[in-house]
């Protein structure tokens, strides 16, 4: 089965195509690319770029026809729990959600009728990056506000980087020889964005991020948790400071760039063995925010078996992860630094023997995960939701 697999963004499109034997769980990849300035004048909107999209697939492909598209979706809501088979009712019912993730879910729907009408008759299947957070329980994900929040507004936790979470604890229990179903552990999925979720019997029990991907650990422009009150004391002494203005500051100006100047983890560490001091606060600042999530999610599922971290900088950047564990002493982690230091690009263990919990780096792929859910629904001719 070949399986096109594609991330739409307002103005791009990321593919790749990947070909699946029966029973495997991602395939192969025969093509990938990005597509880009959509909405300019060389590619008028979504539909143009799958025209060409099509164009290079027939070329790349050798005239080998896809069997089935897996969009990423980030926002279902409370409405979506597993990935879902696009009719123009589900397509409806995304496009509902668009007030809960107005930069993503347009673009989304967007893609998915792009795809529908450049490939009338191709099964198409929506993976939810919520959807593996919706076994919190209520006492996890409710808010402390009044109720007419949630009820008028649907104002709770919704957590994310959820492909990615249930891929890699799926990944990591496979490694560590544990069923799934008896594997608790703290994942730490830590890129630009970054989120940790506590794992309880293999399914998602807690995580950083909330209602938007703002809340939790210190990103690399996001603040991470910030007390509301920041929020209400700002629009009140700042005249000019609208709504608009300031999610963008929260969003885009904060986090690593604001302390360090700089949000890329790689320059951010380099200054700080430069003796830069503000980097240094930024680095702290992370990593104190990661070990208390970690303490706390520990204990929230009863006792973790693994730590595992993945996503660009849990994959990468070892002094990082260093930074981290060498403060989780109480939780029994001992670090082998030798394996620490080593790259790879499979599932390891970082942790020396007698450690109290494995450590681990599972490097992600989402594509991967979107391409096996996909090929799993199409072949099974149902689709939950």
């Amino acid at each position: 089965m070949l399986v096109l697999v594609v991330n739409c963004g307002s103005s791009s499109l990321k593919y790749q195509v990947r070909e699946l034997e029966a029973g495997a769980d991602g395939g192969t990849v025969l093509a990938s690319g990005l597509i880009e300035n959509i909405g300019s004048s060389r590619i008028a909107d979504h539909t143009q770029a799958l025209e060409l999209l099509a164009e290079r697939l027939e070329a790349e492909l050798e005239g080998r026809t896809i069997d089935a598209a897996g969009h990423r979706v980030v926002h279902g809501g409370e409405r979506f729990s597993a990935p879902v088979l696009a009719t123009n009712e589900i397509i409806r019912d995304i496009e509902r959600l668009v007030p809960l993730a107005p930069l993503h879910n347009p673009a989304a729907v967007l893609g998915l009728r792009a795809v529908q009408k450049t490939w009338p008759h191709l099964p198409q299947i929506c993976v939810f990056d919520t959807a593996f957070h919706r076994t919190m329980p209520e006492h996890v994900w409710r808010y402390a506000v009044p109720e007419e929040f949630y009820e008028r507004w649907g104002i709770r936790r919704y957590g994310f980087h959820g492909t990615s979470h249930d891929w890699v604890t799926g990944q990591a229990a496979q490694f560590l020889g544990v069923p799934r179903e008896r594997f608790s552990c703290v994942v730490a999925h830590l890129g630009n964005g970054a989120s940790v979720t506590a794992v309880k019997d293999g399914a998602s029990y807690d995580t950083s991020m909330g209602y938007t991907p703002l809340a939790g650990l210190v990103m690399g422009t996001r603040t991470g948790d910030l007390d509301p009150s920041v929020v209400t004391a700002v629009l009140r002494r700042d005249p000019g400071m609208t709504p608009e203005r300031l999610d963008a500051v929260l969003n885009k100006e904060s986090g690593l760039r604001a302390i360090a100047g700089d949000h890329d983890m790689r320059a951010v560490q380099e200054a700080a063995d430069r003796g830069d001091e503000r980097a240094e606060l930024a680095l702290e600042m992370a990593a104190h925010r990661l070990v208390k999530y970690v303490g706390g999610y520990h204990v929230a599922v009863d006792g973790a078996q693994a730590l595992v971290f993945t996503a660009g900088i849990g994959e990468n950047a070892s002094a990082f992860r260093a930074r981290v564990c060498g403060r989780l002493g109480a939780l029994g982690v001992v670090l082998d630094d030798d394996a620490n230091a080593a790259r790879s690009r499979e599932v390891r263990r970082i942790s020396a023997p007698g450690s109290a919990l494995e450590v681990l780096v599972v490097p992600t792929d989402e594509e991967q995960a979107i391409a096996a859910a996909t090929a799993a629904l199409v072949a099974a001719g149902t689709s939950p939701a």
